[in-house]
């Protein structure tokens, strides 16, 4: 069985990213299935000084084991300022650090989600631009407007069309896995 590796890119206990992420891996019954917590990876602020003092934390290189193993991931981005939040930068910059191509052979399933009109479009398309760099094989993306109005905890994704946009991309990812 393959190895899905899912999370939301955020830090925060209530990460409406990481529901969206865990939503989306559900569609994907065929896999064995690992959800991460960014929570779960307190580690320092990423700098070159203290790389080379201290080298990479253990809790950075928990992180990075998961992904040696995934043969497919899920990540939802939380949009911080129009950027990446800070939780996962610091630890994209550290575990970049132990190898610089750590999402090669990789295939991704991208997505956003914000409560507002364009559901953290700017971070997705940051990270569309920025992942092949580390060897990433993006397969789809997905931005998620006013998540509150168009999700629900039971149901999943309640806007039709949003609904019918999302079943698309993850009827084109089962095609291409």
């Amino acid at each position: 069985m393959k190895n899905l590796l899912v999370f939301g890119a955020s830090n925060s206990s209530k990460s409406i990213n990481k529901k969206l992420a865990i939503y989306a891996s559900q569609q994907f019954t065929d896999y064995h299935t690992t959800i991460l917590s960014l929570q779960d990876y307190d580690c320092p602020l990423f700098s070159i000084d203290r790389l080379e003092s201290t080298g990479i934390p253990a809790e950075v290189q928990k992180f990075y084991n998961h992904f040696i193993s995934a043969y497919f991931i899920i990540i939802s981005f939380a949009e911080h300022n129009g950027s990446y939040s800070v939780g996962f930068k610091n630890l994209f910059d550290w575990v970049s650090r132990i190898k610089g191509d750590f999402l090669a052979e990789k295939k991704l399933f991208l997505m956003s989600t914000s409560e507002g009109a364009r559901g953290g479009l700017t971070v997705l398309e940051t990270a569309m631009q920025r992942l092949p760099y580390h060897g990433a094989h993006i397969l789809a993306t997905f931005n998620f407007p006013y998540f509150s109005q168009n999700f629900d905890d039971i149901q999943g994704i309640i806007d039709n069309a949003l609904k019918l946009q999302f079943e698309s991309k993850i009827h084109h990812i089962k095609e291409h896995l």
